[in-house]
């Protein structure tokens, strides 16, 4: 009798942590729900510029101070020091190629620096006194690099195409374009790296170009929201765009018409930018400026760049 009791206790109790453990793992892959990462405070007001590498790692500028990158592991919910820029130097945005190498955009000495995979040191890739910052930075498939470069006094704004010519070395220039940019801002590839879409946040809108070399045209303005009111913006494998809405709070998730699909209410107020990583590409990371820290959501198609890295797209 005390044998079958105890039996049918451990079943009981077994089929109990099963429930448990089935309701937090639905829990925790709900979709569009954002959760705070990482404590408050462990970046500046600086945060941003995420990237997330095929390990799991998340990287992310201004840790504890101007001028460096923290490192947030796989499954971790702190982050560590990874690097320090020159002295001087400021990053912005991250970007990881198909091969792993690492960009970081420089906005206070208009330099844009490359850190090789499973380094620490960052080199100066390119540089320009030409450039006002640069801001955000968008990786092709070939590793030609699109910086948008604001000049926020001016209320303006122009796009860099940088890339290694013939000769091997690096060159950028500016894009033609068809119309005067406001402050360019958030920048992203459509997936068939045709289509690039770049935020202009004096104005409050993104636009796309198609590329034709050095030269954007076909300006379509894709959407419209209030003036000073979008930072960065990514996108996902089927095309939509994720833009993230500092003052407001959220993530606008656009259909590539620029129709609103929804918008997902964050724990932060200030969101500055956002990338994909996890194992499938599909769990967005968002710096937050209020409160300098990083929160997440999962989503339902993998990142653009997630894609990219591994040679999908």
């Amino acid at each position: 009798m005390a044998i079958t009791s105890g039996r049918n206790f451990w079943c009981l109790c077994s089929s109990i942590l099963l429930v448990i453990a089935a309701s937090a793992a639905k829990a925790e892959t709900k979709l569009f729900e954002s959760v705070q990462l990482t404590p408050a405070g462990e970046y500046t007001f600086g945060i941003e510029g995420p990237a997330a590498d095929l390990d799991g790692n998340l990287f992310v500028v201004n840790f504890g101070k101007p001028g460096t990158i923290g490192r947030l592991p796989a499954g971790g919910a702190a982050s560590q020091p990874f690097a320090t820029l020159p002295e001087g130097s400021v990053g912005n945005a991250i970007r990881l190629d198909r091969n792993g190498t690492m960009f970081i955009a420089d906005y206070k000495k208009h330099n844009i620096f490359a850190i090789a995979k499973g380094g620490t040191e960052p080199a100066v890739w390119f540089h320009s006194d030409e450039m006002s910052q640069p801001n955000d930075i968008t990786i092709a498939r070939d590793g030609t690099v699109y910086a948008s470069d604001p000049n926020w006094k001016g209320r303006e704004g122009h796009i860099w195409r940088i890339g290694k010519g013939a000769d091997g070395s690096v060159q950028g220039q500016v894009m033609a374009a068809p119309r005067a940019m406001g402050t360019t801002n958030g920048i992203d590839l459509s997936p068939d790296g045709r289509t690039l879409y770049v935020g202009e946040s004096s104005g409050g809108q993104v636009w796309s170009y198609t590329i034709r070399g050095n030269q954007l045209i076909d300006a379509k303005l894709v959407k419209a929201f209030q003036p000073d009111t979008i930072d960065g913006l990514r996108t996902d494998v089927a095309g939509r765009l994720y833009v993230a809405r500092i003052l407001k709070g959220t993530i606008a998730l656009l259909k590539p018409n620029g129709a609103v699909e929804r918008e997902i209410v964050l724990k932060g107020k200030e969101p500055t930018n956002l990338a994909f990583g996890g194992s499938d590409g599909k769990t967005v990371f968002v710096t937050q400026r209020q409160g300098g820290f990083i929160e997440f959501f999962r989503t339902d198609q993998q990142g653009r760049e997630h894609c990219l890295q591994r040679g999908r797209c």
